[in-house]
């Protein structure tokens, strides 16, 4: 594989991490309402699971749902169910107060916020099928292991450090106090927008 073919891969998925999705709305929810470490360690999370479906698009992942094109209707369905239960218990705590940083206690701990994100990963389907196109499209077949080791190290180190860029901003304390004025509606709001993800994921 070229250099330039390399990069290339790396600056598609970097695009396609920044474009809105489930991911970009629970780590914005997650950022303001709880602060920068549950957040970050969510974007490790997050990250992780980028791996996951970069490395199952290399064993052959795409040629899998081409083959048996009801396994991917699962995963959507599964997929798009989870991120509703994300988006009920949204609403279901709209109304509660943010929880207080201090003393060094985490609203969410760090193993709690990575979970979270590599949930919130697995459960979409699409960074699947984006891999597999991209992989399929962009990566040679006599591609030698090493390289496809880093290639799967930086995917993971893309989504980590754009979705840390977002915790940062969205955990400063501007916007956590103009969040805490608006949290029941905000909250209902991104329950809203997550459930419909969701639904949009698990019939399209």
């Amino acid at each position: 594989m070229s250099l330039a073919a390399f990069l290339s891969i790396l600056a598609i998925h970097f695009l396609a991490a920044m474009s809105p999705g489930p991911s970009f709305v629970v780590s914005v929810r997650t950022a303001v309402a709880e602060g920068f470490g549950p957040a970050a360690a969510m974007a490790i999370g997050l990250g992780l699971g980028a791996m996951i479906w970069a490395g199952a698009a290399i064993l052959g992942l795409a040629v899998l749902f081409q083959i048996a094109p009801a396994l991917l209707t699962v995963m959507k369905i599964a997929g798009g169910a989870f991120l509703i239960w994300i988006a009920w218990k949204t609403w279901r705590h709209a109304a509660d107060p943010l929880p207080q940083e201090g003393n060094g206690v985490l609203p969410r701990s760090i193993p709690a916020g990575i979970w979270l994100g590599l949930s919130t990963q697995l459960a979409n389907p699409k960074p699947a099928i984006f891999f597999g196109a991209v992989f399929i499209g962009l990566v040679p077949a006599d591609t030698p292991p090493f390289v496809m080791l880093a290639l799967l190290a930086l995917v993971g180190l893309n989504e980590t450090l754009w979705y840390v860029g977002v915790a940062r901003v969205f955990s400063l304390g501007t916007s956590r106090r103009a969040y805490a004025t608006v949290k029941p509606w905000i909250d209902r709001a991104f329950g809203g927008l997550i459930a419909a993800l969701g639904l949009k994921i698990a019939i399209t």
